[in-house]
């Protein structure tokens, strides 16, 4: 069942990865500013974690967790266990073989995905240096992700929510001790991200094996139910993956604009925040649950389960959007203005955050569209609609990359994903598998006007509560929690004024499993 409960779990733990991930950043920020080592290690970062979100958490857990689900229905937790062994084995000859290409062609691989490094040869060495150390996460993560997958799958969600929380501590405990040049900690931080990849791969394996799920390590063969699993793949590979794959394709038009690179990495960590707690934990419960549902011949459960779960994306992510564009100057302000990190900079940032954050419904509904499609084991389909919306989002960023910089890639950004997300939509209606209910048609029109509200209260909040710049952190901090209280206490009154939710439902949801 997609609970409340399962939600708030998967939501509590990557709030407090994203609440270390935020004191990453602003460490990185004032360590490193907007110069060339800190291009370079965000380049460092992206590169094995785009490679992790498309391929370990977008398209193989796309792919594993429903087919995973399906065995613990029909085969129980041992035959269950054996498939799992099987794609384990495969998985990482794979994952040996791309790690050892990847190391050979590292020049080739940032000439392609950050082009705009050429131009400067201590960035482009830099970037060279560090990726190649980072690169073996991927191994690690991608593992993780099976083990991540095998959890969910019996609806055990905490530990592998916990797994990110490792990254962010093993981080902030390296640049809080280790000090010297920016290379010097730039190199430190690169090796930290490899070890934080080994320690949480030892975590989750400690997890299965007190679920009933240790892993062997069989003879790699390509079983009839292993060859099944890669077939899904390899649409998944966009399907399940649009986010990540527009990063890329921001991350390589943003490399040609000096700075462009960092202004559109330290927006997205914001933004990433609602996403990462709302979008991310709907699909993680939701994929699951509705596989269940299908599999037990019940497509009313599911349904209700589709609808509950675009209505809590809309009611958290509506708002965000609207906190996110209306108070960005103050937010970036606030969290990175300080040593390296300018003014001028912390401009450039609020711009690109309130436009990326204008698309974080679409990828939040895109998480629960998409898992409808996932559950019925159909990658095609995701796949196509992501291949249009990433030609969409190229097609963007590029035409308006050269007259107007990172913002251009910001713009192509968020257009597609509100593509993908109507594409997603209408197929799925279409199809007969989303059919809002009463409620969801009551509840949006209300929401959206509880939005409105929070949009103006938060306006006036600024403008009369916001210091300015020049004010001292601890200054600036207080008034950004006034102002972030002010639109809350606007939003909740009018969201229970409006019955866009009620309390009597708020504490049915919270007895719910």
């Amino acid at each position: 069942m997609f609970s409340l409960r399962s939600f708030a779990t998967v939501g509590g733990m990557t709030l407090m990865s994203r609440i270390l991930g935020f004191v990453r950043e602003v460490m990185i920020a004032q360590i490193f500013g907007t110069g060339p080592i800190a291009d370079a290690f965000i380049v460092a970062m992206r590169l094995p974690n785009l490679l992790r979100q498309v391929f370990a958490e977008g398209a193989f857990s796309a792919a594993f967790v429903p087919v995973f689900t399906r065995h613990l229905t029909e085969r129980g937790m041992s035959g269950a266990r054996i498939f799992a062994e099987q794609v384990m084995a495969l998985l990482l000859v794979a994952l040996l073989v791309v790690l050892v290409a990847a190391e050979l062609a590292m020049p080739w691989l940032i000439h392609i995905f950050a082009p705009g490094f050429d131009a400067d040869p201590m960035k482009f060495q830099a970037a060279v240096l560090f990726t190649s150390i980072t690169f073996p996460y991927i191994v690690f993560m991608s593992l993780c992700a099976l083990q991540g997958g095998m959890l969910n799958g019996l609806h055990k969600f905490a530990e592998n929510a916990v797994a990110p929380v490792i990254l962010n501590a093993i981080l902030i405990g390296t640049m809080w001790f280790i000090k010297g040049d920016a290379l010097f900690v730039g190199e430190a931080l690169a090796w930290s991200v490899t070890l934080s990849g080994l320690v949480q791969f030892l975590w989750l394996a400690n997890a299965c094996r007190r679920a009933g799920l240790a892993l062997r390590l069989p003879m790699p063969r390509f079983t009839p139910d292993a060859v099944q699993l890669f077939k899904l793949m390899i649409p998944g590979l966009f399907g399940a993956s649009v986010v990540q794959i527009n990063l890329a394709v921001s991350t390589i038009l943003a490399s040609l604009h000096a700075g462009s690179v960092s202004f559109i990495y330290y927006a997205d960590r914001l933004y990433q925040l609602p996403l990462a707690l709302i979008g991310s934990a709907i699909g993680v419960v939701l994929l699951p649950a509705l596989t269940r549902a299908l599999r037990s011949g019940d497509p009313q459960a599911a349904m209700h389960m589709q609808n509950r779960a675009l209505e809590l994306g809309l009611v958290l992510s509506l708002p965000s959007m609207v906190g996110l564009i209306v108070a960005a100057l103050p937010i970036v302000t606030t969290v990175y203005h300080r040593g390296a990190f300018t003014y001028d900079d912390a401009q450039a940032v609020s711009i690109a955050l309130m436009i990326m954050s204008a698309g974080l419904p679409a990828y939040v509904a895109n998480k629960a569209l998409t898992a409808a499609f996932l559950a019925r084991e159909d990658t095609t389909t995701p796949f196509r609609q992501a291949a249009i919306s990433v030609a969409v989002n190229i097609a963007i960023s590029f035409s308006l990359t050269l007259p107007f910089g990172y913002i251009g890639v910001a713009i192509g950004a968020m257009v597609s994903a509100w593509v993908n997300a109507i594409l997603l939509g209408t197929i799925l209606y279409r199809r007969g598998f989303l059919v809002l209910d009463a409620r969801s048609k009551r509840t949006l029109p209300r929401l959206l006007l509880a939005c409105a509200a929070l949009g103006g209260a938060t306006w006036g909040a600024v403008y009369f509560i916001w210091p300015g710049s020049q004010a001292g952190t601890e200054v600036q901090a207080l008034s950004l929690v006034a102002i972030i209280a002010v639109g809350a206490i606007a939003f909740a009154a009018l969201a229970l004024l409006f019955r866009v939710v009620s309390i009597a439902e708020l504490r049915n949801l919270r007895r719910k499993r």
